[in-house]
């Protein structure tokens, strides 16, 4: 059965992400004494941006991150802020994976890169099948749920100056960089005319909300970036892919992880990019309206600007996918899982500006 699960979770390094494995070797067993025994390397399945993969010496697994291939837009799969961010978080919030080692010298294996230590647990992977350990009851699913939510408030009560990342971020003005940084990155990345887009751009800078105290934001918290516990699926067991922590309005953070969270009575065409897996949609799943008042229990925060936030998520992971969608378009990856991803930009779009219709926008 272990290795059953193993073939699902990795398998081998493609090819066009592969490295030079004698460099990683003797770099790592100068530093580290367990990599003084053979290095075995695998390649973690599923995620679209950093490549990972599982490095394993004897008994001992490790796991090592480092940038995607071909160009990648300035500040993003910053090695170096990841790994800063692990190093101090992991000591007081338990979900976070203990950092081993970083590189920044990208003449070892082609990048930068870190190594961190193996979390093992279940993962909720997307456009595919629940895990067949995980518990299909209506019980378990609620209280998944409320594990999941609960992470997110906790890391929003995390006092980040205390643990020495007060100058991870720019809290003030945070909102209208986002905004006018994601809107320079759609223009860059574009591979085809979404009018849409420039027109909820603006919109969202002539109407941000006050912001609130600014706390510490994974910036990609939804259900196939956390691990739960094998045992227990009311805990987690990790929370994976920091590349884009910082300081900022937590409503941003709790905005991207609602605008993930399908619904039945969602648009068939925003269930669709599911490709049949819309996992939260199943019976036992809390709504996105149940999350969010459990988010203010656990944090005290004024929620009442939080639809604008889901909007504005809708519209931002348009810009990631179309940046995903444009290396495979350019050839800079021949991955077939990016061939699809192209339809998925005007759909995002129009997801967000259904919200904001609400709220004012006319388009």
């Amino acid at each position: 059965m272990t290795e059953l699960l193993h073939s699902e979770e990795y398998g081998d390094v493609i090819a066009e992400e592969d490295f030079d494995r004698e460099k990683l070797k003797t770099y790592l067993s100068e530093r580290i004494s367990e990599a003084q025994l053979p290095m075995e390397v695998h390649q973690f399945r599923g995620g679209h941006s950093n490549l990972t993969y599982l490095l394993r010496f004897g008994e001992q697994e490790w796991v090592m991150r480092r940038p995607p291939l071909g160009p990648v837009p300035p500040t993003a799969h910053d090695m170096s802020r990841e790994y800063r961010v692990l190093s101090a978080l992991w000591r007081v919030y338990p979900p976070a994976p203990r950092t081993i080692l970083f590189c920044e010298d990208a003449g070892v294996i082609g990048a930068p890169f870190y190594v961190m230590e193996r979390r093992r647990g279940l993962v909720i992977r997307m456009r595919q099948p629940l895990p067949p350990e995980l518990d299909t009851g209506s019980e378990s699913r609620r209280r998944l749920s409320a594990a999941f939510i609960d992470a997110l408030a906790q890391l929003h009560n995390v006092d980040y100056g205390a643990i020495g990342l007060g100058a991870l971020g720019r809290p003030q003005g945070f909102v209208e960089r986002q905004i006018t940084g994601w809107m320079t990155r759609w223009e860059r990345a574009k591979t085809r005319e979404v009018a849409l887009m420039n027109r909820l751009g603006e919109w969202f800078l002539s109407h941000m909300p006050a912001p609130q105290t600014p706390t510490l934001l994974h910036n990609d918290f939804f259900l196939h970036n956390v691990m739960f516990d094998r045992r227990d699926s009311s805990k987690l067991s990790a929370v994976l892919d920091w590349e884009m922590c910082t300081l900022g309005d937590p409503m941003v953070d709790l905005g991207i992880t609602l605008a993930y969270w399908r619904e039945s009575t969602d648009a068939e065409e925003l269930l669709a990019l599911a490709e049949g897996y819309p996992h939260t949609t199943l019976p036992g799943f809390l709504r996105r309206e149940q999350l969010a008042e459990r988010y203010a229990r656990e944090t005290g925060r004024d929620l009442s600007a939080l639809p604008y936030y889901v909007a504005l998520a809708h519209w931002k992971t348009a810009t990631v996918v179309e940046q995903i969608y444009s290396r495979y378009a350019r050839g800079q990856t021949s991955d077939p899982r990016f061939a699809i991803m192209g339809r998925q930009p005007p759909v995002l779009a129009q997801a967000a500006a259904e919200i904001v219709r609400r709220l004012g926008f006319a388009a």
